[in-house]
């Protein structure tokens, strides 16, 4: 059984930063693309950061040059640190992985989702 376990959100100020972690455990082979989600009331889940097993990464407009997502592939662990906040980051952060439980498998996993709410 694998699961992604995220930590990290809460309450900041505009301005203030954030780090999300993201931890898999269980019965992991491999790790392919690890990603950061959000999703804020009344609107679509949207792809705010992603990394590659290799370490490349890509980031939502939005969010280029303020978060940086990052990985340690030995913790089997996926960050995203958050700078520079602003009100309309508020949304729940969701961690998913592209991970290989078996030999002859892939599969999709999501975390369980953190709050960051930017407020004053």
């Amino acid at each position: 059984q694998v699961q992604l376990v995220e930590s990290g959100g809460g309450l900041v100020q505009p301005g203030g930063s954030l780090r999300l972690s993201c931890a898999a455990s269980g019965s992991i082979l491999s790790i392919n693309d690890m990603r950061w989600y959000r999703q804020a009331p009344g609107t679509q889940r949207e792809l705010v950061a992603g990394v590659t097993s290799g370490g490349s990464t890509n980031y939502a407009d939005s969010v280029k040059g303020r978060f940086t997502i990052s990985r340690d592939n030995a913790k089997n662990t996926v960050y995203l640190q958050i700078n520079s906040l602003r009100p309309e980051d508020t949304a729940v952060y969701y961690c998913y992985a592209r991970i290989r439980p078996s030999l002859y498998t892939f599969r999709d996993y999501w975390g369980q989702g953190t709050q960051v709410t930017v407020s004053s």
